[in-house]
């Protein structure tokens, strides 16, 4: 059944490589389908593939294979909540080391320019405190971050 609202990533080419990256990555990902172009289309030739179908950590997706035209942005990204630090270093790595590149407190890009914020629980525990003076601790710990340091984290949220 198709889902009533399914996230659309553009990419130039790519979408399948993409969406097989993703599946091998995060868990509960997987490519469900692809589909061929049924004839020529401005970015592309008959049978090429036009969409894949797949999930990232449950979450619908299309990859569509529109051409150059569009980029992403760091407007949209996924937000990837890990349990331990090997889960935040076994992710961020797979990105990073796939020809991504990192950014700041906890941000990353992957090698098809979309974005990834790979977040710890215990971070969102900390800066979501009702203690406002641990909750600006967590929050001033992570902003010298790139990836998430969760041991430094946990000594933020003990003062």
């Amino acid at each position: 059944m198709i889902p009533k609202n399914t996230i659309c990533l553009w990419y130039d080419g790519t979408a399948l490589e993409a969406a097989e990256f993703y599946a091998k990555t995060f868990p509960d990902s997987e490519v469900r389908a692809v589909h061929r172009a049924p004839s020529d289309f401005p970015s592309g030739k008959k049978d090429d593939v036009l969409t894949v179908d797949f999930t990232v950590c449950g979450i619908p997706c299309i990859g569509l294979n529109g051409g150059p035209a569009f980029k992403h942005s760091e407007a949209f990204s996924f937000q990837i909540a890990t349990d331990d630090q090997a889960e935040t270093d076994r992710l961020w790595n797979a990105i990073v080391g796939n020809g991504g590149q990192e950014s700041e407190c906890g941000w990353c890009k992957d090698k098809w320019g979309l974005s990834w914020q790979i977040t710890p629980r215990v971070l969102t525990d900390a800066f979501t405190n009702k203690d406002p003076t641990v909750a600006k601790r967590a929050f001033e710990a992570m902003m010298t971050m790139r990836k998430i340091d969760v041991a430094a984290i946990e000594k933020a949220v003990r003062g």
